[in-house]
């Protein structure tokens, strides 16, 4: 457990430091936090340049020109970090300044407009080397403000940005506390993270999945999305004015029966809204609740599925959004396209469950006004009861009797519709079975996994699996 300290002493601490030296480069927000360190005392050990180019065409002389002319992104933030690294390298000799490990703290923020209809958002990043003679490590992260006054936000990013320095210098060997530390003397009701991305040799050992999991899991933002490849992505940008089709599971593993369901619910979805894969992004959902499933979070099972999911190809999504309602109102937070959620017979029974909604005060009907918004539909995959063989769908599932007349309005207005384009051998395939026999060493799971899922767990050892014991093993 690290030692909280204030601000002042933060800065301090870094300026009574001899070995550390570097720059400020703050854009859209005034020079909050390297304030700190002039009022810190003894910052001139610590202070190279301190700057803010506001005016974009002093900006574009410096660090060049953006694309479409946004300046608010991760790409000029880092471009700023290593044309600031460079010219100290450039600038201050090494030999004059020996043992001093050099860095450079940006940011490119802006906040509340005067409308306050935006409350803004920005990026903060730090580059910065551990020993004097290693190559440069960079943390970056992207806000988003909830306050409602511009003053506050700067102060609120002004505490951030010396934490992300201090943090920096005292917490690489730790990431976790890195990050927890990022609200030190910030409220989290003031200030979210949505993305964090940690590079460098310090950091090499650091899967950056696992760190936006801390995000979600400390309370820091409600949703965090990564790629096929495993790379942190910033919500807005994946899912602004896009359509967007998601399917929720706990993908353990994942098996045909998922992808059946996905696929074919996509393709009716986008028949239906006549539109293409380019303006349709494809979500993996699984839920902090499901990973806590067994109790605390185990990281290495959560790895395990969503790299079976990168294999397959699939963007995921890690939310705290428990009730469906909460997950379509966050993605109506950045689009306006259409939306569609494939599920099975099971989930949506959970959806017409009263007893989830009794936080909301108008309740279910609240509920359903947030998750059937904006002609959002449900594509039903049918269930296939293990014991009486009896097929569920859409028709013959039974609600609640007070909610029956509220199910037949959204069925009557195709709000919620059948996946009929399914393989009935699929429906006798169930992910529990299947995880029992992987963990039991039991064969004849294999054939019931998309291509070259098997393959992976068995090399992997993944949920369990054990090499099958030979005799030659004893002899």
């Amino acid at each position: 457990m690290y030692q909280k300290l204030t601000p002042k002493q933060k800065a301090l601490t870094i300026n009574l430091d001899p070995t550390i030296y570097g720059t400020f480069a703050e854009i859209g927000a005034g020079q909050e936090t390297v304030r700190h360190f002039f009022r810190a005392g003894g910052a001139s050990g610590t202070i190279a340049k301190a700057m803010s180019a506001y005016d974009k065409d002093f900006s574009d002389a410096i660090y060049g020109k953006e694309v479409k002319n946004r300046y608010v992104t991760q790409n000029r933030l880092r471009k700023m970090l290593r044309y600031e690294v460079a010219l100290i390298e450039e600038r201050i000799s090494r030999e004059s300044n020996p043992n001093r490990k050099y860095f450079s703290y940006a940011n490119t923020v802006t906040t509340i407009n005067f409308d306050k209809t935006v409350k803004g958002h920005g990026w903060v990043g730090i580059r910065f080397q551990v020993k004097e003679n290693e190559d440069y490590n960079e943390i970056v992260i992207h806000v988003k403000f909830k306050e409602n006054d511009a003053t506050l936000q700067q102060e609120t990013l002004g505490n951030l940005g010396v934490n992300l320095i201090f943090g920096a210098f005292h917490y690489y060997d730790n990431p976790r506390n890195l990050i927890e530390s990022l609200y030190d003397d910030v409220a989290k009701d003031n200030l979210e993270i949505d993305m964090i991305d940690f590079s460098g040799p310090a950091f090499a050992y650091v899967d950056n999945r696992l760190m936006s999991l801390q995000l979600v899991k400390n309370g820091m933002t409600d949703a965090v999305i990564f790629n096929s490849e495993g790379n942190n992505m910033l919500p807005a940008d994946i899912l602004y004015k896009k359509n967007i089709f998601a399917v929720r599971g706990s993908f353990r593993p994942v098996t045909k029966v998922n992808i059946d369901m996905l696929q074919n619910g996509l393709d009716m979805f986008m028949k239906e809204v006549t539109c293409t894969q380019d303006e349709t992004e494809v979500l993996i959902e699984i839920t902090i609740s499901n990973l806590r499933a067994d109790g605390d979070i185990n990281e290495r099972d959560f790895l395990d599925r969503v790299d079976v999911l990168g294999k397959l190809g699939y963007t995921v999504i890690v939310s705290n959004y428990s009730e469906y309602y909460r997950l379509i109102d966050y993605f109506a937070s950045y689009t306006s396209g259409e939306i569609g959620v494939a599920m099975g017979v099971n989930n949506l029974l959970m959806v017409f469950d009263e007893k989830y909604y009794k936080n909301l005060s108008g309740g279910i009907l609240e509920a359903f006004g947030k998750f059937f918004r904006n002609g959002m539909r449900v594509y039903l995959y049918p269930y296939k009861d293990p014991e009486t063989h009896e097929l569920l769908d859409s028709d013959n599932l039974k609600v609640e009797e007070n909610l029956k007349e509220l199910y037949k309005y959204f069925k009557h207005n195709n709000r919620i519709v059948d996946i009929t384009n399914y393989n009935p051998e699929f429906l006798e395939i169930y992910s529990r079975d299947i995880l029992k026999k992987i963990g039991c060493n039991m064969k004849g799971w294999e054939n019931q996994l998309p291509e070259g899922v098997a393959e992976m767990i068995k090399e992997r050892g993944m949920f369990g699996y054990k090499e099958e014991l030979s005799l030659k093993q004893f002899s």
